[in-house]
């Protein structure tokens, strides 16, 4: 049996996801955000993170954890920060010696959806359909939940065996 945390990072929220992976089957745990407080420092924001994965780790004792990549912003204020608070879930679980696995969001979109250029409501209904959900999750949930199955699917190479070939860019020729 293996505990996955999948972790969708955010400055302001970060949503998390946990799921239970046994003979390839995937159960739902629990799901949910960290909310920092919004008048607080931004170091003040990371260490609430950092205390709120730990609480997950320690409650829940994943044995792997997932996470998403950070993808380039307009506003370099705001990767910052998205980079900074990933930093700092990668550390909580690292501090608790648990592997950290990253994917892009298109790589969970197309793990999860079939199409990795998916809308979110469209993973949010995968995430509900694949485990069987009375519910819709909020959003920072229902994406790390997404990245805990797709971390679940990629290790088991169920997405190799379904076709998935990883995104790949094409090369212009001149």
């Amino acid at each position: 049996m293996t505990v996955i945390l999948g972790i969708d990072p955010g400055s302001r929220i970060t949503g998390y996801g946990l799921i239970r992976e046994t003979n390839r089957s995937i159960q739902y745990i629990d799901s949910g955000c960290i909310r920092t407080s919004p008048d607080a420092a931004l170091s003040q924001k990371l260490l609430q993170i950092y205390d709120g994965i730990c609480q997950l780790m320690d409650e829940y004792s994943p044995t792997e954890v997932a996470i998403e990549q950070v993808f380039m912003h307009q506003n370099p204020n705001s990767a910052l920060k998205l980079g900074q608070a990933r930093g700092v879930a990668m550390v909580a679980a690292a501090s608790h010696r648990v592997k950290v696995s990253e994917y892009s969001a298109r790589e969970v979109k197309q793990t999860v959806v079939g199409y990795g250029a998916a809308e979110k409501d469209q993973v949010n209904h995968m995430v509900v359909h694949l485990l069987m959900l009375n519910s819709s999750p909020q959003n920072d949930a229902a994406d790390a939940l997404a990245i805990a199955i797709c971390h679940s699917h990629m290790r088991n190479g169920l997405a190799a065996a379904s076709g998935y070939k990883g995104y790949s860019r094409r090369r212009r020729t001149r």
